[in-house]
């Protein structure tokens, strides 16, 4: 009899054990390949492939192809169009990850967070160059006119602010927000600090904008997953994590921020 219930427990242990075995290798056969996309105007961090390809460039894909090296799958990072789109498709699991966005409530209605972030960056106010504009702090802003790009956040906080106290366009994209300062549509832009540099510098309004201090935000940017992706799991995010912290503590993203900015500028030269 109890040879009997030791067998019967034995069968019962090893029939479990297939199962989570087999659950495991449909979920890794499922997830060798996920599937990512960002902010694809958004150098140094992120940036479009030059003669219509589709893929990205920047210190976010030097990120993504260490994080899938030491995971052993495949981060497929494309241009899905703007960054308004690439958080439309991540809302409907069109895709798995997003390869770099600050932390915001209505984000984790439809995205997990993996932290820690895997890099920083500052969000400043752009103005047009020579004019005066008396600017402080976050509330002399409420009295002019702002514009930004459609879905950009720059952190809960200000997020907050901005949507209760600013008046504030939203447009298409970067170079029409610069555009409209330039030609006294709007009093200011927000947007990043280094992304801002790098494409003023190409669309020849290096002299003609500029940045304010202070600084109106600093954000970490993280590595996202959508909810409805069929391969977010704990197990998934709690690797992601692992390999995240490792490659920070090396040292490795301040060195692919580097590698980011030496590629911006030979990628425009």
């Amino acid at each position: 009899m109890i040879m009997r219930t030791f067998v019967r427990g034995l069968v019962a242990g090893l029939a479990l054990s297939l199962m989570g075995s087999s659950v495991f290798a449909a979920e890794a056969g499922l997830c060798k390949v996920l599937s990512a996309t960002g902010n694809s105007e958004y150098p140094p961090y992120l940036w479009r492939e030059d003669k219509g390809g589709s893929g990205l460039l920047g210190s976010n894909r030097i990120i993504m192809d260490e994080i899938a090296k030491r995971l052993g799958v495949s981060i497929d990072l494309q241009d899905v169009g703007s960054w308004a789109r690439a958080q439309e498709m991540a809302k409907k699991g069109h895709i798995d990850l997003i390869a770099g966005a600050f932390y915001t409530v209505p984000r984790i209605q439809y995205m997990d967070y993996v932290y820690p972030a895997f890099l920083d960056t500052t969000s400043v106010v752009w103005k047009k160059q020579g004019q005066t504009i008396n600017y402080s702090n976050r509330e002399d802003l409420i009295p002019m006119m702002g514009v930004t790009v459609i879905n950009n956040s720059f952190g809960q906080v200000f997020d907050e602010f901005a949507k209760d106290s600013l008046n504030i366009e939203y447009v298409a994209s970067l170079e029409q927000a610069f555009k409209m300062i330039d030609h006294k549509r709007a009093d200011y832009v927000l947007y990043e600090k280094n992304p801002g540099l790098a494409y003023a510098n190409i669309w020849g309004m290096g002299g003609r904008v500029e940045a304010m201090e202070p600084a109106i935000s600093s954000e970490g940017l993280y590595l996202t997953i959508s909810h409805r992706s069929k391969c977010n799991t704990g197990a998934l995010r709690g690797r992601l994590a692992k390999v995240i912290q490792e490659m920070t503590a090396e040292g490795f993203m301040q060195k692919a921020l580097q590698q980011g900015l030496q590629d911006w500028r030979e990628f425009t030269r």
